[in-house]
This record gives C-alpha cells, sequence and structure tokens, in this order.
C-alpha cells in the first residue's frame, strides 16, 4: 500500500470538527450568566464562584443521558428537543436538593459527525440552559465510526448547583401531616422508552407518524415532547414558602423516587384518583396490557415532581402555582409508619 492515508479516511473528520466548535460557540453565548468566564474551546470550562452571600456553600453535581427517547429522534430525523431532555434530566434532580443550576457540560458521541444535526442539538442544550438559568460553558463531541450506526448518536451531560448547607433540602424535616403536590409532566419526560417502543412499535406495529385520535397528534410528536424543567417555578417559591422534600419522578415511578426523600419512619398515603393521568399513559396500559403496579414503578403517569410541605403552607403553595400556571394537585400525605409497614400506600 503507498497511498498515504488520512484520519479522514477512518472516519474522522477533523476540520468539519473544527468547524461544528465554531458554531458551538455562538450557541453558547445565547446561555449567558455571571460566573462565566471565556468561551468553549479550551480544555476546561472556567466558571468563578460567587459565594459571598453563603455561609457554607455547597456544590451540587448531577449527570445523566436521555437513554433510548432518542430512538424516536433518529426515527423522525427531528432533534431539536432532545438536548431540553438532557438539561431537564441533570437539573431537575439538582434542584431537589435546594441548589440553583450554575452550569451544564454535555457529551456528543457519533458515528460520522453531522454538523447540522448536532447543531439542533447543541441548540436544544441551550434552549434548556436557558430555562434552567444555567450557562453552557463545555462539552466533547466525538466522531467514533464503527460505534454508532449511521445517523444514530448519544447523548449525555453534567450540570453542577449551589447552595448554602443550612438551606439543603433533604427530607430530615417531614413529619406526620406533611401534604404532597404533584407537579404535571410533559408526557411521558424520558423514562421507560424501552417499554413504550415495544409496545407501539413491536407490538402495535405504529410508527412514528402513526395519527393517534386519542393525542390528536402523531406518536412522535407526542413521544418527543421534552421532559418538563422545573428550576425556575421551585426556586420562586422557596423563597417565600417550606419546601421540606422534592422528588424528580423519573425511572421508577413515584414509589421509587419519594422514598429517597422520606424519613424511614414515616409513610407516604397517595390517593390514586387524585390527578387526571394524561391519555398517552392509559394508551401504554390498555395496548401493552400493563399491569398498575409495572406502570406505577416504569413511568411517571402525569406527576413529573413531588414536592412535600407542612399542611399549613399547602394551600399557599397551590395558590401560588395556580397563578403561575404550573399545573399541580393535591395528591397525598405523610403518616407515622409502622414497623415492616411499606412505604408507600396508593390509596
Amino acid at each position: 500500500m503507498n497511498d498515504s492515508l488520512t484520519y479522514a479516511d477512518a472516519g474522522v473528520d477533523i476540520d468539519k470538527a473544527n468547524e461544528l466548535v465554531g458554531r458551538i460557540k455562538d450557541i453558547a453565548r445565547s446561555t449567558p450568566r455571571s460566573g462565566v468566564m471565556g468561551e468553549i474551546g479550551g480544555f476546561g470550562g472556567l466558571f468563578s464562584l460567587n459565594i459571598s452571600h453563603m455561609a457554607n456553600p455547597v456544590l451540587v453535581s448531577a449527570t445523566d443521558g436521555v437513554g433510548t427517547k432518542l430512538k424516536i429522534a433518529f426515527q423522525m430525523d427531528r432533534h431539536d428537543t432532545i438536548g431540553i431532555d438532557l438539561v431537564a434530566m441533570c437539573v431537575n434532580d439538582i434542584i431537589v436538593q435546594g441548589a440553583k443550576p450554575l452550569f451544564f457540560l454535555d457529551y456528543l458521541a457519533m458515528g460520522r459527525l453531522d454538523n447540522t444535526v448536532a447543531e439542533q442539538i447543541i441548540t436544544g442544550i441551550a434552549h434548556g440552559c436557558t430555562q434552567a438559568g444555567c450557562a453552557l460553558i463545555g462539552g466533547e463531541t466525538a466522531e467514533m465510526p464503527g460505534i454508532y450506526q449511521p445517523g444514530e448518536y448519544d447523548l449525555s451531560g453534567f450540570a453542577v448547583g449551589l447552595v448554602d448547607n443550612d438551606k439543603i433540602i433533604d427530607g430530615s424535616y417531614i413529619r406526620h401531616g406533611h401534604q404532597l403536590i404533584g407537579l404535571a409532566s410533559n408526557g411521558i419526560h424520558s423514562n421507560g422508552f424501552s417499554l413504550v417502543r415495544k409496545i407501539f412499535f413491536d407490538h402495535c406495529k405504529y410508527d412514528v407518524n402513526t395519527q393517534i385520535p386519542e393525542l390528536g397528534t402523531t406518536l412522535g410528536e407526542e413521544l418527543l415532547r421534552p421532559t418538563t424543567i422545573y428550576v425556575p417555578s421551585i426556586l420562586n417559591l422557596m423563597r417565600d414558602l417550606p419546601v421540606h422534600g422534592l422528588a424528580h419522578i423519573t425511572g421508577g415511578g413515584i414509589d421509587e423516587n419519594i422514598i429517597r426523600v422520606i424519613p424511614d419512619a414515616c409513610k407516604i398515603l397517595i390517593r390514586k384518583d387524585a390527578w387526571e393521568r394524561p391519555v398517552i399513559f392509559d394508551l401504554l396500559q390498555n395496548l401493552g396490557h400493563v399491569s398498575d403496579t409495572e406502570m406505577q414503578r416504569t413511568f411517571n403517569n402525569g406527576i413529573g415532581m413531588i414536592m412535600v410541605l407542612p399542611e399549613k403552607s399547602a394551600q399557599d403553595m397551590m395558590d401560588r402555582l395556580t397563578a403561575m400556571n404550573e399545573p399541580a394537585y393535591f395528591i397525598g400525605e405523610v403518616a407515622d409508619r409502622k414497623e415492616n409497614e411499606k412505604q408507600v400506600q396508593w390509596i
């Protein structure tokens, strides 16, 4: 072999990657925040902490991906909302501990770099960061031929937030009589999509363009609804009202997520008819013959975040949520737990 081979011959185009970095710099500028230093393109993202207003500042970090919801984006060739999901999965995990998100970094891996698709994805990430009030300060784009199929990619992210130590929300103040307020989800969000795809595509033989009369839209449009970012609403509410527990309802559903913030001496009573479950979950359950138990442990079923707070503040909280156009419901309460009693009970 006499020809001189290049990295591009092996499937990695450095020039195209450099072009993308230039585009990303412009996108990142749309997420300004005090503390950001420099621009994307360095070896690491720089952020200057202002902790003068805190007695004992604590950093809170979270990392996550979007999972097999990406398959829906591939099938629809639509990539402008999946980045919002990525940001939401991280910042919603930060806010549950009372921390305000500061900055975000992403990791995007493709078999062959497609700058048009990559720009759509990162623009979605920037939109998510804007919603959450944090800055996109860096990331990594990898071209990995032989790992990913043509037209496919993987996506993950990392967020950091800040909270004063005495304002960390850890559930330690939760007691008998505390009320649970559920904040509505925007649909399935980003969990359970392996089962979603099995039911709709394998079992029912639908595709993303199938019109679903009950939904008033195509299946693909419904499934790509981006995960709700609860950060601005919760930060607003916490300024005036006590919030003693927060649970982001992701994989494991309400049962497995709420117990992460509830003291062992307490149990949760959840009223199963306290909210109107979105139609998409009824379709999943009926078409897939999914049991109630499996639905509860796989999906959010219409509740994306749960707030736990003293009974005396509950109605005020609900009134404020209503004024903010944030759909919410009284979904249950905290009670004392007897030995060997289940910690979550549906009534």
